[in-house]
């Protein structure tokens, strides 16, 4: 085969890869965007905000704010929870805070459980509404930040994808330069 032949069809597929790297990262980049405009967009609509700044001076244990959630909610105090971060804070540092503190630990199939067994105890009855929509909200909110961190892998391929098509435009570019010094008549 000859020398010139061969470095144009690797020259034309690295043309070839470098659309499909932009191509790649442009899909990704849009993934990424789609992903935290839906997690912003979802968690709005829902109004939750965290607790004020004045609630933290009082943090006790058993009421809303615990000494436990102060290095980690405090950072948002007062501010409306729309971002997958947010919401892994909410849901892990407040919710399950207050879940825990539950009988059976907040857990609903076991206050479920511990209520068909007792009928009466509207007590019990009470906690496992309680424990449902507190463990539902966490599983959402946990649900939104885990679509955030995809869209944050999104954006970061997104990223390699531009530079390698970069760094491949480049080398394509080498090879057409190569290709002009390549005598016809060379041989691989």
């Amino acid at each position: 085969m000859r020398r010139k032949t061969f470095d144009a069809i690797l020259t034309a597929v690295g043309g070839l890869v470098v659309v499909v790297l932009l191509v790649a990262g442009g899909l990704l980049m849009w993934g990424q965007s789609f992903a935290n405009s839906s997690v912003h967009d979802q968690l709005a609509q829902q109004q939750i905000f965290f607790p004020s700044k004045a609630a933290f001076a009082h943090a006790q244990p058993g009421t809303e704010i615990t000494p436990s959630m102060i290095p980690t909610v405090s950072q948002y105090a007062g501010q409306q929870l729309l971002t997958g971060e947010q919401a892994k804070v909410y849901a892990d540092d407040f919710i399950a805070v207050h879940l825990s503190e539950m009988p059976y630990g907040g857990v609903y199939s076991k206050v479920s459980n511990a209520s068909r067994a007792n009928p009466t105890d509207k007590k019990l009855a009470a906690e496992v509404q309680t424990s449902f929509q507190g463990t539902t909200l966490r599983g959402l909110l946990l649900e939104a930040y885990a679509f955030s961190v995809f869209g944050e892998i999104a954006l970061w391929a997104g990223i390699a994808s531009f530079i390698l098509a970069f760094v491949m435009l480049i080398l394509v570019i080498l090879g057409w330069v190569h290709l002009r010094r390549v005598p016809p008549d060379a041989e691989i």
